[in-house]
């Protein structure tokens, strides 16, 4: 992509480190702004046009960006795993980084609503609770809570997939080094330690508008997820979309856009009044 650009930024775990992001329709300065958070394997070109239909549709200005390991940000070193609290240090070291470094100041915070997928939620829900004064809210898709059976089954199907097929060459498409972003996010999540990782206290402090959203047939990763947060977050809106999979912006791209447009007008009206 022509208009991508890289932010640098300097953490405590991961040292410094390069960001590919691009902005969408920029000029929308007064605009709410949707901060996309990709998936387990995913990255800026992974997206693929979605982002861009989503803020054309609602009106509203968007800044997607790979996390360290994926896309053409810096790579995972090979030696490198990720730890346990990968996602925890994403949402409370890299994230608030990478925002101070593309000029999305707490001052914006108003505007600032984080859409992630799957890791990517899981990291926006992170977030969400660590930094109730950096945004207005939260749209999470099929985000992980807790690693249940049926994750791992899936995503050893997926290393088995990656070591038999063309997936690598097919992943080659997205990331500029494929092996660091294939298997840090396999080795953690079949790491038997990783077993133990669970969110479910951390989001009950979630103050902010969240709207979680996860399709009936997911692959990686059943409605317990949903019905964690809703139990644990009484004030978000939680929506279970049928004929749907992990990925709700590829298998049901319009009722996805409908709800995240009517979820973030209905606040941004209340916030106006």
């Amino acid at each position: 992509m022509s208009d991508v650009q890289f932010a640098r930024i300097e953490t405590a775990s991961h040292g410094p480190l390069s960001l590919e992001y691009r902005w969408i329709n920029r000029e929308r300065t007064h605009a709410p702004l949707l901060v996309f958070l990709h998936e387990g394997l995913g990255s800026v070109a992974m997206w693929k046009d979605w982002p861009q239909q989503l803020c054309d549709a609602g009106g509203y200005r968007g800044l997607v960006y790979s996390r360290n390991g994926y896309g053409r940000s810096t790579p995972r070193a090979r030696d490198e795993k990720w730890p346990v609290d990968f996602m925890h240090r994403q949402a409370r070291e890299v994230l608030p980084a990478f925002l101070d470094a593309v000029g999305v100041g707490p001052e914006q915070a108003d505007r600032v609503w984080l859409v992630g997928h799957s890791d990517g939620g899981s990291i926006s829900l992170l977030f969400s609770a660590a930094f109730p004064d950096r945004l207005a809210g939260a749209v999470v898709l099929a985000p992980h809570l807790f690693v249940e059976d049926l994750s791992v089954e899936s995503i050893a199907k997926t290393k088995t997939v990656y070591e038999t097929t063309d997936l690598p060459a097919k992943l080659g498409r997205y990331h500029d080094d494929v092996e660091s972003a294939f298997w840090g996010w396999n080795d953690i999540w079949l790491d038997p330690a990783f077993r133990e990782w669970n969110l479910v206290g951390a989001v009950a402090s979630i103050s902010k508008p969240l709207l979680a959203i996860q399709g009936e047939d997911d692959e990686y990763g059943t409605m317990a997820q949903m019905d964690s947060i809703a139990a644990h977050v009484p004030h978000a809106k939680v929506v279970k979309l049928p004929a749907c999979g992990h990925s709700p912006h590829r298998d049901a791209p319009a009722p996805l856009g409908e709800t995240i447009i009517a979820f973030i007008g209905a606040h941004a009206d209340r916030q106006a009044a």
